[in-house]
């Protein structure tokens, strides 16, 4: 992964101002979308299922993705989720999964499998136990945080992408993105971002918004957590803690230069 490839999507992104609809949870809803904006996309924050097939028709029309992100969940959400995902896919237009706290609960974890039997996405992404929660039955987590480390989750990555002839994108400390057979790793990022709610949905939206520009999706997700992870850097050297991380990496969304994600660009 070079800089110039990234930079050259966060260009195409601002140019293009690609329609990234959510369908995401009411807790990270606004700064969802203000981070789509900062970046330069445009986002829709919708949940109708009666609107879902006109929203694929205009996704289609203008360019864009659709971000599904199983946070605050009901019934009428997931039927909603999932005739989007058949309403992107029948056009198209690139589908991310979020599947936040799948292991919590059997409701949860089935919820997530039953939207990826509807329709296969472009990318899932999630932290380690989410990951591994999809892949078997056993795994739990801590809520909507991870109890494993990124590479305990590596091999269920692996299998899952195989499995659903996608990309997964497993966060954390390191994250690590595959398609089953290549891989990449982001090191980039603070702890500190973990004290936000929310940054791993925004991470998801933003994977839609470079899914929007770059038609494969490993470089696109592998972009994206670059992307998160400089930004959450550059704020953190700003912020006096997590309330005003959470400003400053709008800015530096927003602000991100050629020159910064060249200097600060860590992978492998």
């Amino acid at each position: 992964m070079h800089a110039t490839e990234i930079w050259t999507n966060v260009e195409a992104i601002r140019a293009r101002n690609p329609l990234v609809h959510n369908i995401t949870n009411y807790v990270v809803m606004n700064n969802t979308a203000n981070a789509l904006l900062a970046l330069g996309a445009s986002p829709v924050m919708a949940h109708a299922e009666e609107e879902m097939e006109a929203l694929a028709d205009l996704t289609r029309l203008v360019g864009g993705a659709l971000v599904i992100n199983i946070g605050t969940l009901s019934r009428a959400w997931i039927d909603a989720m999932a005739t989007a995902m058949r309403a992107a896919v029948a056009r198209g237009i690139p589908v991310v999964l979020d599947p936040v706290g799948a292991g919590a609960t059997a409701y949860r974890t089935q919820a997530c499998r039953d939207l990826l039997a509807a329709a296969r996405p472009a990318v899932i992404r999630g932290n380690a136990s989410e990951i591994m929660a999809l892949w078997k039955d056993g795994v739990t987590t801590k809520g909507v945080d991870s109890a494993h480390g990124t590479e305990a989750a590596a091999e269920a990555a692996r299998e899952l992408a195989s499995r659903h002839a996608c990309v997964v994108c497993v966060s954390g400390a390191t994250d690590f993105i595959t398609d089953g057979g290549h891989e990449a790793r982001v090191h980039n990022g603070v702890p500190m971002m973990t004290r936000v709610t929310g940054l791993g949905c925004t991470a998801s939206a933003l994977t839609g918004a470079f899914l929007a520009v770059q038609p494969s999706a490993l470089p696109a997700a592998t972009h994206a957590m670059a992307v998160m992870g400089i930004c959450g850097e550059v704020a953190a050297e700003r912020a006096a803690g997590p309330g005003t991380l959470q400003t400053h990496f709008l800015d530096a969304l927003y602000n991100l230069d050629r020159e910064t994600i060249e200097t600060r660009l860590r992978c492998s």
